[in-house]
Parts: C-alpha cells; structure tokens; sequence
C-alpha cells in the first residue's frame, strides 16, 4: 500500500515541473514543446532525487534494526548460558547430596553392625563373669589343692584369667570382678594384690623349668644394659647379617576401629637373637653413620611387605620411618630416591614420616630432597610431636597429609592456653588442608570417647594392637597358638614364587576391633 506522504511527494514534484515549463514558457518566451521538455526533464531529476533519498534513509533504518537484533539476540544467549550454569549446579547438588546419603547410610549401617558385635561380646562376657562368680565358693572350698592347680596354670604359655588369683582372699562377686576386668584389659596376668605365702611358693618353683614358657618371657626377661660399644657390635652385625626385623602396628579408623594403615617399626636382633628397640640403637647408629644403610633396608622390607599386602587390600597403606640423618646426607638420600623412584606405583600408598623436629630445622639441602619425594607423589606424615603449634598451610605446601599426636597431648587441657588453636579444633582446622589427625599412645577406652569429641578420624595405640612382628612363612600351627593370646597383629605372608596359591594371611586384623569392643563390654558389665 502506497503510503500518503509518498503520494503528496509525487504530486508536489508534478506541480514544481509544470510550474517550471509554465514559467519558462510566460516568462522566457520558450515554445510550449521546447518547455514540456524541460518540465520533464526537472520532473525526471526530482524523482531521481527522491528515489536515492528515500534508499539512504531506508538503509540506515535496516542497520539500526540489524544491530538491535544482534544486541537482542547475544542477550538472549546470555540468558541461555545463565539458565544452563544453573540447571548444572542443581544437577551437581543433587548429585552430591545423593552421594552424601549414601554415605551417611553406609555409616549408619556400619555403626549398627559394630553395635550389634558389640551386643554379642556383652552377653558372652556376662557369661563369663556369672560363670566366674558362680566358681568363688567352689574355688574357695577347694583349699591348697586348687592354689597348686592354679600356680601350674600360670607358668601355660597361654594367658587365661585362673581361679586361683582371688583364692587367697576369698571375696565376694563385687570385688573380684574388677580384678578380672584388669587383667583381661591388659592382656596379662598379675597375682592378687595381697597374696598369701601359700600361695606364692608354688608359684615360684616351676618358672624356671617351665620350658613352655621360654618363647613367651623371653621378650619381658630382664636385660642386661648395653654399653654403646656392644650396641654399635649389634647394629653391624645386625647389618651385616641382615637381622633387621619390621614390626606392624595397626592405624585404625574411629569409631568404627577398622584397620585403614600400618606402622613399620623396626627391630634389630643381636647374635644371641635378643631384640634391640629402635630408640636404643637410632642415636648411635646416627652417630657411627650407619642410619643410611637402616633406612634403606628398611624401605626395601616395607616395600615388599606393602606389596603383598596390596593382593588383598587395595585399600592399604604404610607408614615408613626416615631419619633426619638420611635425609640431610646427599649420598645416602639418593640412594633411597632410586629406590623410591623405582617404586613410585606404591606411593599413594606408601607415607614417609619424619619427626616434628626435623620438619622445623630443615635446611636448603633437606627442604629440596623433601620436594624431590613430593614431586614423586609420595606423602608425609609427622610424629613425635611435642607441642600443637602447627602451620597447616605450608605443611600442606610441602606434602604433609597425616600429623600424628599423643592422645595425652591432645586432651591436656593446658594446650588450649599455650598452643595457637583449641585442641578440639586442631582436626578441623587441617582437615581444611587435607591433613588428617592420628591420635596414638592411645591406651584406654575413655581416651577414645574423648577423641571422638575431637573430631579424631585416626588412632593407633596398645588398645588396639601393639607392634606385632610379620610371622615366617610356614609356622607352625603350635606357634601360632603360642603367639595368639599375646595379642596384636600377627601376619603371614606367603612368598609369591613360592609353590602353591600365594595368600596373604592377616591372621589378627580385627584383634583390635576385637580388644577394644571387648573392653568396652567389660565396661559395661562392669556396671551390671
């Protein structure tokens, strides 16, 4: 349709070229053809004029709408890119808040799985102590015969709660009861605590012919001191000889006490097979230079005993020690560096733990071998720790992932005035740099209810096991009932080459979970 101000256009453009020839017709005296010419002429060119105006004019208007297309169209993709980021992070909280309940029912369900072991451990103890209780006035009726009966039981390699430690006072359920709960807590057997001279001549007699129990006291007979001449002969020796042994004690997950980690804590046997504890020997062997060649057959031994202790676990992991002499002397350090660097598959697994000290003297040379482990993905861990001022963000910087600090350290209520942070917000406060809190030396069950208050994921201690040497492979079934009551972690491990199916036997995994329910239910007899 043919818009009106276009039609009075034309029609005025009509009127100036006919108004042009009329003029120059009157006026200039130009004959009527010669002016219609020129009247068409100017009629011509307006049109022209007009035609070119009107195609200018509608050409910017079709940029300007062009562009706000463009504008309209980036906004609406914004719009959409919005809408998309937000469908995303509803779809990844509902994702994780999926996951989040799984694991929250896992957890639950483990608890209650642990609750109801717990439940059968109470009631076979009750039983046990009813049957204990019901035995007193038979025991007590029984006279000289049973305290020689039972003084014969004690020289058994085999720890059992004997009848005759409460004959000579002959009480009464309630206060045997706690006597029992001792020992049964411990591990070990103790007389009475006032026992009668009837009673401790038999007892005194048999020990030393008792060859049963040679295997059993030979760790607790008294030993000789040493002097640093015939320590430092034992550690050469040892050296030589290859009597270097690895003892494992078990790092537990809290509450649930199930065995997530290893300590290796080495050992060494002089030429009479006598054991020399680690902090016995470390000092001197630092002092004679022989700690490198330690560590290093230390890392050997915990290589292959994480080995095979991944064919059953994945899950597994251990913690290795390393002097800060090894790490502050180049020729030995590189030494373990190729070892660890030939091995770097384990070292997700595999945690290096130094001392609390050695972390805060490093020098240039410790702090670039300490980079050269992390670089190779090892971890780290800190022990001996003697104060809680600690700081998570350059820990973490230098690939530490595990503190370990004394139980008693941590509940001394002293901390929360010398130290930088409250106690019970220590565990939280690393958590926040992925390190994780192990409290060890932990001995007790109250100790443990504590921790939990804590927010302590980790624990490792005589509760649940002491170190407990890696049983030869083919023992006997008869030393293997021998080192059962001991208590511990007790492992087997078969050589792989070796004919037959390799196995790896962890023969006392849950003697922690076990120990510990176990005195809790105690516990809670106790109060019955």
């Amino acid at each position: 349709m043919i818009r009106i101000s276009t039609i009075f256009i034309a029609i005025c453009m009509v009127l100036v070229a006919a108004s042009l020839g009329l003029i120059l017709y009157s006026m200039a005296g130009i004959s009527g053809s010669e002016s219609a010419i020129v009247s068409l002429a100017a009629l011509t060119f307006l049109i022209l004029y007009n035609a070119v105006s009107m195609r200018l004019r509608d050409r910017s208007d079709v940029g300007s709408q062009i562009a706000d297309l463009s504008r309209g169209t980036a906004d609406l993709a914004r719009q959409v890119a919005e809408f998309g980021r937000r469908l995303s992070a509803i779809e990844g909280r509902m994702v994780s808040s999926s996951s989040v309940s799984a694991d929250r029912l896992q957890g639950v369900i483990g608890e209650i799985n642990e609750l109801g072991g717990l439940m059968k451990q109470l009631a076979v103890t009750v039983a046990q102590h009813e049957d204990l209780i019901a035995a007193i006035p038979q025991t007590a009726a029984s006279g000289p015969d049973s305290t020689a009966a039972a003084a014969r039981d004690v020289t058994a390699p085999v720890v059992v709660p004997p009848t005759s430690a409460i004959v000579p006072e002959a009480k009464p359920a309630p206060s045997a009861s706690p006597e029992l709960k001792a020992r049964e807590a411990t591990g070990t057997f103790s007389a009475a605590p006032a026992p009668a001279p009837a009673a401790r001549a038999p007892i005194a007699q048999p020990v030393p012919t008792a060859p049963a129990t040679t295997a059993n006291s030979a760790p607790i007979a008294p030993v000789v001191p040493r002097s640093q001449q015939q320590i430092l002969a034992a550690v050469k020796g040892a050296i030589e000889d290859n009597r270097l042994d690895i003892y494992l004690q078990p790092l537990v997950t809290l509450p649930q006490r199930k065995v997530r980690f290893y300590e290796a804590v080495t050992r060494l046997r002089d030429e009479r097979d006598q054991v020399v504890a680690a902090e016995d020997f470390i000092g001197i062997a630092e002092a004679a230079g022989l700690v490198g060649r330690i560590d290093h057959m230390v890392l050997l031994r915990c290589v292959q005993v994480l080995r095979r202790l991944m064919v059953r676990n994945k899950d597994v992991g251990i913690f290795c020690n390393i002097s800060s002499a090894t790490l502050s002397s180049p020729g030995n350090f590189s030494q373990c560096l190729d070892f660890l660097e030939a091995n770097r598959a384990l070292a997700p697994s595999f945690v290096l733990e130094f001392k609390q000290s050695t972390l805060r003297s490093l020098g240039p040379t410790e702090t670039e071998h300490l980079a050269a482990l992390a670089q190779r993905g090892y971890r780290f861990s800190i022990d001996h720790v003697t104060d809680l001022r600690f700081e998570p963000r350059e820990l973490a910087d230098r690939g530490v992932r595990f503190i370990k600090v004394p139980a008693a350290l941590l509940l001394d209520p002293k901390q929360s005035s010398v130290s930088d942070i409250h106690p019970t917000d220590l565990s939280d406060l690393l958590g926040r740099f992925g390190i994780d809190l192990i409290a060890e030396r932990i001995e007790g069950e109250s100790s443990v209810v504590d921790l939990l208050d804590y927010d302590v994921r980790f624990g490792q201690g005589f509760l649940f096991a002491p170190p407990r040497p890696l049983r030869p492979e083919g023992a006997s079934a008869t030393g293997e009932a021998a080192a059962g009551p001991a208590g511990g972690q007790d492992i087997k491990i078969q050589d792989p080459n070796a004919a037959g199916p390799t196995s790896l036997d962890v023969s006392n995994t849950n003697a922690a979970t076990r120990s510990g329910n176990a005195a809790l239910a105690r516990r809670i007899a106790g109060t019955i």
